[in-house]
């Protein structure tokens, strides 16, 4: 886990947080951030979870647990988070409207605020077609953007969405996602101001293979200066050989991966290593552009490689890490 330096002002304390977790004192304070994601475990045992945490120690400032991703049943994300944050990790606890209903998001809100969660990412979520379980009943009473606004509202105004009071508010910094490698770039950027107004205060993006793709999104959030409104993390990835990345170009929607990058897996005499160089490669080069505060890694099945990965890319070398 990553200890925070003092603000640039010497004052000691940064002023106007959402939270009293470690993720947003990190980006307010301007220092670049790493965020990586958990998979929770298909099991009751919290060790299991205390064993996938263990991968990130001393090299991420939050650790994301998923909540049904790709529409498939794992441990909650509730769960993951409530354990790990009473270990000390900084947890980013994802809600997809995809299963809940309003009346028990914002009590999840409630639970997870009350055992030290302090980041929340709305999602909508993936259709229920999309996982193992396609008899489900897909909820979506709300979503992204509906769901940003709930809990804005029950931080900011202390109330639930029917307006009933709450004596102590959650308090949480706020996160949304972006895809900025699925056209038409305008509308991203559009969704992406539109999740900002209702509270947005971070933003993780889909993975990133495309860095002039990813350059020119950029340079449109800019002209907007949304960039001074959220902070970016964008979502980078490990890939394992060019059969895997084809794999996931086919099958996981609004995952853009360029020709170049497959023919560079398949040129490679150790494909892993290949994709770890791509990885530590994308890292130095978000560190550069203008607008991007971090990085989120996805590291699927790879998560033992990401301690090594941040090391090499040197985008922490100015950090104190423990």
């Amino acid at each position: 886990m990553t200890h925070i330096d003092a603000p640039p002002d010497g004052s000691g304390e940064l002023r106007g947080l959402s939270s009293d977790g470690r993720l947003e004192r990190v980006l307010k304070s301007s220092q670049f951030a790493i965020t990586a994601e958990l998979a929770p475990p298909d099991s009751a045992d919290p060790e299991d979870v205390y064993e996938r945490a263990r991968l990130f120690d001393g090299c991420v400032d939050a650790i994301n647990a998923t909540d049904g991703s790709g529409a498939n049943c794992h441990m909650s994300s509730v769960g993951v988070c409530a354990l790990l944050s009473r270990q000390g990790y900084s947890m980013v606890m994802q809600v997809t409207c995809r299963d809940r209903n309003r009346i028990a998001i914002q009590g999840d809100v409630l639970g997870a605020a009350a055992m030290g969660v302090t980041n929340i990412l709305c999602l909508t979520g993936d259709g229920v077609q999309a996982g193992d379980e396609p008899e489900a009943k897909p909820v979506f009473d709300l979503d992204s953007v509906s769901l940003l606004r709930a809990v804005r509202m029950m931080r900011d105004d202390a109330h639930f969405l029917t307006r009933r009071p709450l004596s102590t508010p959650p308090r949480v910094f706020l996160g949304a996602s972006v895809n900025p490698f699925v056209p038409p770039h305008d509308f991203q950027i559009h969704k992406l101001e539109k999740k900002i107004d209702a509270g947005a205060q971070f933003i993780q993006t889909q993975y990133c293979y495309d860095l002039p793709m990813l350059e020119d999104f950029m340079a449109q959030v800019r002209a907007r200066e949304l960039h001074r409104r959220a902070y970016i993390l964008v979502g980078v990835g490990v890939p394992s050989s060019a059969q895997s990345a084809r794999w996931m170009r086919e099958h996981i929607p609004g995952l853009h991966i360029p020709d170049s990058i497959i023919e560079r897996l398949e040129r490679a005499g150790e494909p892993r290593d290949e994709g770890a160089r791509i990885c530590v490669e994308t890292l130095q080069a978000l560190r550069d552009i203008e607008g991007v505060a971090g990085a989120h890694i996805m590291a699927y099945k790879r998560e033992a490689d990401v301690a090594g990965i941040i090391d090499r890319s040197g985008v922490l070398a100015d950090r104190e890490l423990r």
